[in-house]
């Protein structure tokens, strides 16, 4: 119950309006009962100004001056002009040493309290062609454990906590990456960290056998996912590349767990780690600090391999083969796990691929445009024209069969080779249609794109590049891979440059370069309905059936 003192200042404030004055940078006039409101196009929608109350009264701007200030079109007086900040000359650098071992460090002023910093190494899954496969998978688990001078993992973390910092390992099929973020007064302690992680891990039986253990729990885990992008980029690869170089897995196969040891691992860092295949880079640290540094800890100290005795079993010598694109098919008949919450059935999975060229080559931008502007995603992606909603693989596939439940697109350059591929998945009963519609997208690559489809895949693959380089350990693994192939970093405004400079001529001869490849096929679930490859690789040199009256007609 509201009490009369609260009814009666309801009340006051109700009719306050009539007696409050009005302050407006207004004049008000009043139009006749028989004129139409303007501006607002109510008067329009009821029919004419009500005239119940008299006279309607109308706001229209006044001339009066209100204030001593100019308009905004015109410059404030005595206001000096605005300095804006620009870019140091030094910090559109990447300076590079060469040490005389070898050893090359690569660094890049950045602006803030942390830094990151971090080993490049000219190792991983392509050199295992004279060990067990399932080195590279090993040593990424035993990364930043015991030491010559750290005794555990935890000796390493409360390391590196001491200075807010993280550590990480990464291995792709070419390199593999120890890297840690830190606080830029830190850098010698980081520095001597990485260099003990890097040339003198003890590798422990206890820890060989954690590792062992880790990599077979992560082998059962992706068996039981409903995800295969692991799986089926091993897979494709071995299709591609048979028995060479990046057809080797990069997951450990189950049966090489109980032949990778101790001794296997170090004879394996002795020929791989050596300083003429590493590139230490920093990003936020001081160059001449950063070399100072390496020089006592990578150089000045030895490494494990080198004051301990090994077995000399193993070869003697890193593998130089270059990759040799074969083609072919790989595949595997099992079941596998569905998304039970979401609701989705099961589902097989294939993934159609071409090489493609290194990123070397002259046509490695025109190809990146070309997989922007297939993109795709899955069925359910959330976004709008910035995540590849009005791509190809969406547009003509994804929208157009209901049966899709995933097309993407992906682009794998390497320092002599490349593969470009499209992953699908759909129901089994779709496979054949399946195989069936990705092979008519790649074929239709070859078609000039419209002025407006290039231009957005040329705007967007610019936003991608330009976003991705904010982040610090993005820019140091970019600077680490690119003086490891080159011995130099190329600035962002290079490749901005030439993704400006694309044109439709070229993306048309770069798909019928990609084309002209014998295809891969990878397929994994139960694919009792994929086509012959021959049947594949008839429909892409364009011998296929056509005309039969059917809807997908590449295949019968």
């Amino acid at each position: 119950m509201m009490s009369a003192r609260s009814i009666g200042m309801l009340k006051m404030i109700r009719h306050s309006w009539r007696t409050f004055p009005r302050r407006l940078a207004t004049k008000v006039t009043t139009v006749g009962g028989d004129e139409v409101g303007s501006g607002t196009g109510i008067g329009q929608i009821t029919g004419g100004v009500r005239t119940s109350d008299g006279p309607q009264k109308v706001n229209t701007p006044s001339k009066e001056i209100v204030t001593h200030l100019p308009p905004l079109t015109e410059p404030l007086p005595n206001l000096p002009e605005a300095v804006y900040a620009a870019p140091l000359a030094e910090s559109a650098v990447t300076k590079v040493t060469t040490l005389p071992n070898g050893l090359r460090v690569a660094s890049e002023p950045r602006y803030g309290q942390f830094c990151t910093v971090g080993l490049v190494i000219d190792s991983g899954p392509r050199y295992e062609v004279a060990y067990p496969s399932g080195v590279s998978h090993f040593l990424e688990k035993l990364a930043f454990n015991s030491t010559v001078n750290f005794p555990n993992k935890d000796a390493i973390l409360k390391e590196l906590e001491k200075n807010g910092g993280i550590c990480d390992c990464q291995s792709s099929r070419d390199t593999l990456i120890y890297a840690a973020s830190i606080d830029s007064r830190a850098i010698d302690s980081v520095t001597r960290l990485l260099a003990d992680v890097t040339l003198r891990p003890t590798l422990s039986d206890q820890e060989v056998n954690l590792a062992r253990r880790a990599v077979n729990f992560e082998l059962e885990t992706l068996g039981m996912r409903p995800e295969q992008e692991p799986i089926l980029m091993d897979m494709i690869h071995s299709a591609a590349y048979r028995d060479n170089t990046l057809g080797l897995p990069k997951l450990c196969p189950l049966e090489n767990l109980d032949h990778i040891d101790r001794k296997v691992l170090m004879n394996y860092l002795k020929y791989h780690h050596s300083p003429k295949r590493m590139v230490i880079a920093g990003v936020g640290v001081d160059h001449d600090e950063l070399v100072s540094h390496v020089k006592q800890y990578f150089v000045e100290d030895k490494a494990i391999w080198e004051t301990e005795a090994l077995d000399d079993l193993g070869p003697k010598q890193v593998d130089t083969s270059i990759a040799q694109y074969t083609g072919g098919l790989v595949k595997e008949q099992c079941e596998i796990p569905i998304y039970a919450a979401a609701g989705l059935p099961e589902l097989a999975h294939v993934v159609l691929g071409f090489e493609g060229c290194s990123h070397q080559d002259k046509d490695f931008v025109p190809l990146c445009v070309l997989n922007i502007m297939m993109g795709g995603g899955g069925s359910f992606s959330a976004g709008g024209p910035g995540k590849g909603m009005y791509s190809r693989l969406y547009t003509k596939v994804l929208n157009r069969y209901h049966w899709m439940y995933s097309a993407t697109a992906y682009n794998h350059a390497y320092a002599d080779t490349g593969l470009f591929c499209i992953h699908g998945s759909a129901p089994p009963q779709h496979m054949n249609d399946m195989v069936e519609v990705l092979t008519r997208e790649m074929m239709g690559m070859a078609a000039e794109p419209g002025r407006e489809e290039l231009m957005r895949s040329k705007i967007q693959l610019q936003s991608m590049l330009l976003m991705n380089l904010e982040s610090r350990p993005v820019v140091f693994e970019d600077v680490g891979r690119q003086v490891l192939v080159t011995g130099h970093r190329k600035r962002p405004q290079h490749f901005i440059k030439e993704i400006e400079s694309v044109t439709a001529a070229d993306i048309q001869r770069v798909a019928q370069r990609v084309l002209s490849s014998p295809p891969s096929v990878a397929a994994r679930g139960d694919i009792h309905n994929l086509p012959e490859m021959s049947h594949i690789t008839n429909a892409v040199s364009g011998s296929g059936r056509s005309g039969l009256g059917r809807r997908l007609s590449l295949f019968k």
